[in-house]
């Protein structure tokens, strides 16, 4: 169900942690989304299925999830990846389990979502449904918690082109950092 860390991510980690060595593309960065894994209210199966949209249609390439029950329970690629890469934590409800777990073993998030904030307090609070129960209203609701993660994962990656600009120049000469 959950998209595995991409092939060469210890090198990622490696490169990312030597001196002087070249930035990532912004076109190859990878940004873990941790979603809420609330089974209790309709904020989670939301959060979660936001996040499986970026998965699976809008930024296929780009995102990796990370399993927060395996990260609480000490899993070191999900802890490492968190830590080295950018992460934005979608969260059902106000307890924001999956920011704060993140923030606790692995640093503070680059992104972080309520999707309570989003939906409604009440409406994330109530009971969760099935996928096969799933209304267009909830799918609506899905959408929206998406379009959040995708402006906040696309701010991240213009910061991220943004960044690497700075340190080279553009391949047309105009600096306008057409690279990225």
């Amino acid at each position: 169900m959950w998209k595995k860390l991409p092939d060469g991510w210890e090198a990622g980690f490696k490169r990312l942690a030597a001196k002087g060595d070249r930035m990532m593309d912004a076109k190859e960065l990878k940004i873990g989304v941790v979603s809420c894994s609330g089974e209790d209210c309709l904020g989670g199966t939301v959060s979660r299925l936001a996040t499986r949209k970026m998965i699976d249609e809008l930024r296929p390439d780009n995102t990796v999830t990370i399993c927060l029950p395996l990260f609480l329970a000490g899993g070191q690629e999900e802890r490492m990846f968190a830590k080295e890469f950018p992460t934005i934590a979608v969260d059902g409800c106000d307890k924001a389990c999956a920011r704060r777990a993140t923030e606790k073993y692995s640093g503070k998030v680059s992104g972080a979502i309520l999707v309570s904030d989003l939906i409604g307090g009440e409406v994330a609070e109530k009971a969760a449904l099935s996928t096969r129960d799933l209304t267009s209203e909830h799918q609506s609701m899905v959408d929206n918690v998406a379009a959040e993660i995708v402006r906040q994962f696309d701010a991240i990656l213009d910061a991220s082109c943004q960044e690497q600009s700075k340190n080279t120049p553009s391949s047309c000469g105009c600096g306008c950092s057409y690279k990225c």
